[in-house]
């Protein structure tokens, strides 16, 4: 791994509102993440573990504290510099799969690289690439509502990867499914980890789902309370079994 951390939190914190009425979402948070980790955040409902996802994604600003992307100090940048640094290294799925209803797989997936004024022929092939890295190769034409919930998540997970970001953010990303279409979601994120070195933060209140992660940071009332590594996450057994068999 790189000598530079990717991300660096140093005593981040975050205040919404004034006087009276004001809430100190994070008290202070100091958090290291290496270029090709799998991190699960965790924590109550109010702990902060949405808040610094949201400073991570560059959606919002620590009140104080550092804030550092591969070395660059994203606190001291202006708006529209946080947004091309979303853009170009970012990826974001969200619990709901916030697709376009009447508009195909494809076409979701290419929205991004449409943001990015990319010619259609290089959209197109980047998004028939994405999909296919993600199990959905032959339904590029299909429509949100001729797809299972699993199989739109996937779509959203494509569109989240279809510029190649260095991180991909997922905010409960199985949230809306069932047990089978979660262990599948899960399994994806893993192998996008694994075979594409991309570096995954999942928010998930599930210890199961956080199982598949390399390592695990729990908060609680706006500070880290406990970060471990996941000596045996559970996709790794999943791909032992797979190779004995």
């Amino acid at each position: 791994m790189s000598s530079t951390p990717l991300i660096e939190l140093k005593t981040v914190t975050k205040t919404y509102g004034r006087g009276a009425t004001a809430l100190q979402a994070l008290k202070g948070v100091d958090l290291t993440i290496q270029a090709g980790e799998f991190v699960a955040i965790m924590g109550p409902s109010g702990s902060g573990k949405s808040t610094v996802m949201n400073t991570l994604g560059c959606l919002d600003t620590p009140s104080t504290g550092e804030y550092l992307f591969n070395g660059v100090h994203v606190e001291t940048l202006t708006r529209d510099q946080r947004a091309l640094l979303r853009r170009r290294y970012l990826g974001f799925v969200f619990q709901g799969f916030n697709l376009l209803a009447r508009t195909s797989a494809q076409e979701n997936v290419e929205l991004p690289l449409l943001y990015r004024g990319e010619p259609a022929k290089k959209r197109h092939a980047a998004a028939q690439k994405a999909l296919a890295s993600v199990g959905l190769a032959g339904w590029e034409h299909h429509t949100p509502a001729e797809l299972s919930g699993g199989q739109q998540q996937r779509v959203a997970i494509a569109r989240a990867i279809v510029t190649e970001p260095a991180v991909l953010l997922a905010d409960e990303p199985t949230g809306n499914l069932d047990t089978h279409r979660s262990m599948e979601i899960m399994e994806l994120l893993w192998q996008l980890n694994v075979a594409h070195g991309i570096t995954v933060l999942m928010v998930t209140h599930e210890a199961d789902m956080a199982a598949y992660a390399k390592r695990i940071v729990h908060f609680v009332d706006g500070v880290v309370d406990s970060d471990s590594p996941n000596p045996s996450p559970k996709a790794l057994l999943h791909a032992v079994t797979a190779e004995v068999a």
